[in-house]
Formats: C-alpha cells, structure tokens, sequence
C-alpha cells in the first residue's frame, strides 16, 4: 500500500471519537448543555443518555419541545446564518455522553464526506417528518392517542426490531406538555394503559408493542 493512500471516511468512526474541532464529553443528570439564547456555534451528537429540549416564552412559561436519545442530533440550526443564537435550552436527563462538533468542523466535513451528508441529510428529513406528523397529531388526534405516539417514539418503536424502556424516570409533567394536555389526563391514560398491559413499571418505563393498537384504533 502507498504511503500517500488514505483510508476512506467512516461517519461512524467520526461521530465516536474525539479529533480535530470535535470532543467527547460526558453530562450528568440535570447538567445543562446549553441554554436558549446562547451562541449557536456546535452541533451535538448523543451517543448515551436522554436529553431534553426545552423553550422559554416571554411570559416565563417553559416547555417540553422535545425528548432526544441515542444518534438524534440537536443544534444542527446553527450551520445556517439564520440562527446565530441557540432556539432551545437542552438539559440531560440521565448521564449523557455526547460529542461536541464545532459549527466549522461540521461544515467541513459537510461539503467534504459525501457519506457524511448523507446521513446527516436522511437525519433532517426524518426529523422534519417527526415534526409534522406531531403537528398533524395535535391537529386531529386526541389525548389519549397523541400520549401513546408519544410513548412509542421514546420507546423508539420499530426502531432495528427494539422495544426498551424509555427512561429510568419521566415525570407525568413532561409528557403533559409535549402531548399539549393536563398532567391529570396523562396520568388517567398511564394508568388505563397500565391496566391494558400496554406499558409496565418494573423499575422504569416499559413500553410495549401492544400500545400500537391506541394509535391505530378509530
């Protein structure tokens, strides 16, 4: 083999490890990421762990945008000069560990590894159609069923055949505000699903397969 030969990208190998514009770190439960309004200047990469999104309005009233787990990106909006300050704040909900890409290290590798653009590509799509398919939900679905599509995309249902649990803890009010309902409601419906055997508490949140059938029942 020549000297001069270089070994082909590998994105994988690129977002497990630390090098040039991009670190490793690790969070623990309840640390901060960073916060709504900050500089947007890095793109994030969860390796391990939850985090929560969450926004702030004007009137100081706080919710629940969003709950991301292993492979989600978060922060990619700052890659564009349309968003020089962070949307969201992101707090980590279990010990996280997550690699830190600097918003120039991001675009290099962008415009340089087509393989690389790619997957982060088929990521935004896929994040795109999540979104719209949340606002549809919240348009014609009820409580009850947006709680269950809510369960199952933590549960990351169909996800490589995986049905796991979904988070060691998650309060009733967070699932409240990302369902757009009461914390009552959430907890009337956790428990009928509990009864159902659509989920079960066996020191977390177990998510089954059989939950489907809330979503997909007129």
């Amino acid at each position: 083999m020549s000297r001069g030969k270089l070994r082909p990208f590998d994105s994988r190998t690129f977002l497990a490890q630390n090098g040039l514009g991009r670190t490793l770190r690790q969070y623990r439960k309840n640390q901060t990421l960073f916060v709504q309004g900050d500089p947007a200047d890095a793109v994030f990469y969860i390796k391990k762990g939850r985090i929560k999104l969450t926004v702030l309005s004007k009137q100081g009233k706080e919710a629940t945008i969003a709950l991301l787990g292993p492979e989600d990106f978060m922060g990619e909006g700052c890659i564009t000069s349309e968003q020089p300050l962070r949307m969201a704040s992101a707090t980590a909900i279990t010990e996280c560990s997550v690699l830190r890409i600097e918003k120039q290290a991001m675009l290099n590798v962008l415009h340089r590894e087509h393989s690389f653009s790619d997957l982060f590509v088929a990521y935004l799509v896929m994040r795109n159609s999540q979104i719209q398919e949340d606002l549809v939900d919240q348009l014609f679905n009820s409580a009850e069923k947006r709680l269950a599509r809510t369960l199952l995309l933590l549960a990351r249902f169909g996800k490589e055949g995986r049905s796991e649990i979904v988070l060691p803890k998650i309060s009733q009010e967070t699932l409240a505000e990302m369902v757009g309902t009461t914390r009552a409601r959430v907890n009337f419906f956790m428990n009928r699903f509990r009864r159902l055997g659509f989920i079960q508490y066996n020191g977390g949140l177990e998510i089954h397969s059989s939950l489907l059938d809330i979503v997909l029942h007129d």
